[in-house]
This record gives C-alpha cells, structure tokens and sequence, in this order.
C-alpha cells in the first residue's frame, strides 16, 4: 500500500509545541479523517474489525466536531510543525459524560510512531486540561496487546485502575487515571 502524505497550508492552529500544530477537525477534513482512521495500522487496536469502514470514519469524525461544538474538546488533528503533514490526532473527550473528568486519546500514523510525538502531544494536552480547562481528573486505557501506548500511559503519570470493558473492540482494556497534581 503506498502512502499518502496530506499537507495542509491553511490551517488554524491553537496549540504549538516543539515540533507539532493542533487543529481543529472540520467537515472538510474527511480526507485526513480517512487517511488516519482508514489506515489499518492505526485502527487494528481501537477497533473490532481491525479497520473502520467509510461511514464509521466518517462518523468518527463527526464525533470529534460534535464534541468540540458541545464540550470544547476533540480528539485534535495534530500535524508537523515543519510540514504541515498530518501526524494523527491527539485530545479528549468528556468521560461518562463528564466534564471534570476527560479521557485522552492519540492516534498517530504508523510514519510517526516511535519518535517520542505521542509523549509530545500528550503532555500539551494534558498540560492545557489541567491549567486551562479545570479538569480534575484524565482517564485512558488502551487494547491490552499496545504494549508502546501502556508504556507511554505510565511515563506520563497515569496509574493503573483495572480492566474496562471497551464495546468498539469487544475486549478488556486496561484502564487508567491521572489526578490534577
């Protein structure tokens, strides 16, 4: 399969760090949305089937609008600084309908894995959950074969809960909280 690059010009971006730009997902990003959420590298832990069909990405999208508009979180588009080409998604989401308490996600293309921009993106997040958002407490978990995401979930701070039923993969997945310090 070969791999796409998406490079986008004229974005808005609300959060910098070192080396990645947050966005915001809108309608028109259904091509990034099938680029990340379609590729089966990023979907085979997050989903039963190992890959989303059409509708299922583009109501996965639709999701992270819909939060934005209600919550003002999202699972944000995160891209390279120095490309502008889309990394993954890195953000929250209210957890059991919370807004105190978050869950945060990344999902990242399989180009970009193992150069620390999980850690990168993650720590902005949390940084902005904590200090602007006024979240008290973040909750993610992970499919209990991504050993890479257990790992970064513990160098991030997150401690161990238990193992939570996750519907989209029918699985037990690992389960973990981070308190405001």
């Amino acid at each position: 399969m070969e791999a796409k690059t998406v490079v986008n010009f004229m974005r808005d971006y609300w959060l910098k760090t070192q080396r990645i730009d947050f966005s915001l997902w809108t309608a028109e990003d259904l091509p990034l949305a099938e680029l990340l959420w379609g590729d089966p590298a990023v979907s085979h832990y997050i989903c039963a089937a190992g890959c989303f069909s059409q509708a299922e990405i583009q109501n996965r999208l639709y999701l992270e609008i819909e939060n934005y508009k209600r919550y003002n979180i999202q699972y944000f588009p995160i891209f390279d600084l120095g490309s502008s080409a889309l990394i993954g998604c890195c953000g929250l989401r209210p957890y059991e309908g919370r807004t105190d308490c978050c869950e945060l996600g990344f999902h990242l293309r399989l180009s970009y894995w193992g150069q620390g921009l999980a850690f990168e993106a993650a720590s902005a997040i949390i940084n902005n959950a904590f200090s602007q958002l006024g979240v008290s407490e973040l909750r993610a978990g992970h499919h209990p074969d991504n050993h890479p995401s257990r790992c970064l979930l513990q160098k991030l701070g997150f401690e161990y809960l238990c193992d939570q039923f996750y519907p989209p993969t029918g699985l037990l997945h690992p389960s973990y909280r981070l308190i405001r310090p």
